[in-house]
């Protein structure tokens, strides 16, 4: 009878597994071991410099009003010198961004090098390396607010499509410009493919997951997707649980877990082959979605957008009919 009973315990408690895993993430307090430190080091360098590229883009007003007097006016030597003035700067704060997010891409393998390798499963190297965790979440957070402005920000395709075209019009004229020292041919190409995204960082990110499972083909991919899954389904645990969202001390740190919980299911829907909407998904798509709406709608509604705009399957015939209406 004792052995039936302890038999049906475990069954109950494999059943709350099944619904996902259930621990806290200290995204406020998580300190590094001695373990994650070299990584987390690593990682810490990279993240020490994304505020500044926020509050950079933020400021980031474009020459507009420049360029259309050099455009109209194509005669006036002076507007054109004062539009290339005003754009050359802007270039090269672009450029920054771009290298920026080539610092990013290293980092995020570097860090799901640590989060999948063998033994442990994804839910015990998240549960055990907090603190890589949480690095992991900042990069998914400063990724959807990069993005979340860039898309706002017309002027930076604007600004750069007329930086190309003049220096191709001086190139006819064998004219060598200063700043084709700082952004020569190859690099003004890789930044044209660059923010030709909606959202390049996500891109970034998305590129650097499928290149990391790529290139360790003895890692089965699943490694890399449940890692993804597992945070996503840790951070809607956590939004949805009293108990947990108690123990933030601030309303800032709801928004960061909402925002890492949607960067990671983009990430995943990216990565995985049958993506985040599918019937076999390891994510509650339905309860994510769920726990967004229950939020006051001005503070969720980019983060909905994103699940709308960026991810790649959401219109797949195998996305539910409810789900696509919970996104309507």
């Amino acid at each position: 009878m004792r052995n039936q009973m302890g038999n049906l315990l475990k069954v109950l408690t494999c059943t709350e597994l099944d619904q996902g895993p259930n621990f806290f993430l200290d995204f406020e307090n998580a300190q590094p071991t001695d373990g994650e430190r070299e990584v987390w080091n690593q990682i810490s360098a990279v993240l020490q410099d994304s505020e500044s590229m926020l509050a950079d883009l933020q400021a980031y007003k474009g020459a507009g009003q420049e360029i259309r007097d050099a455009i109209q006016n194509p005669n006036d030597i002076q507007l054109q010198e004062k539009a290339w003035n005003s754009v050359c700067p802007l270039v090269v704060r672009l450029k920054r961004f771009y290298e920026f997010s080539l610092r990013l891409e290293k980092a995020l393998q570097s860090l799901l090098e640590s989060l999948t390798c063998p033994p442990y499963t994804p839910t015990q190297h998240l549960e055990r390396e907090q603190a890589l965790a949480k690095e992991f979440a900042e990069i998914l957070h400063f990724t959807l607010r990069f993005d979340e402005l860039k898309m706002r920000n017309p002027a930076i395709q604007n600004d750069f499509s007329y930086y190309r075209r003049t220096i191709s019009r001086n190139r006819i004229n064998n004219m060598h410009l200063d700043i084709e020292n700082e952004v020569n041919n190859e690099m003004a190409n890789r930044m044209s493919l660059f923010y030709a995204e909606a959202t390049p960082m996500l891109k970034t990110l998305s590129n650097a997951t499928t290149h990391f499972v790529s290139e360790n083909k003895t890692l089965p991919i699943e490694n890399t997707t449940d890692c993804l899954s597992t945070m996503a389904s840790v951070c809607k645990v956590m939004l949805e649980t009293p108990e947990y969202r108690s123990r933030f001390t601030s309303e800032e740190t709801l928004m960061f877990c909402m925002r890492v919980m949607v960067g990671v299911i983009i990430l995943y829907d990216h990565v995985h082959p049958v993506g985040a909407f599918s019937k076999t998904s390891k994510i509650d798509m339905k309860g994510c979605i769920k726990v967004l709406k229950e939020q006051p709608p001005d503070t969720v509604e980019g983060l909905l957008n994103a699940l709308r705009f960026t991810t790649k399957h959401l219109n797949d015939e195998s996305t539910s009919k409810q789900i696509r209406a919970m996104l309507q």
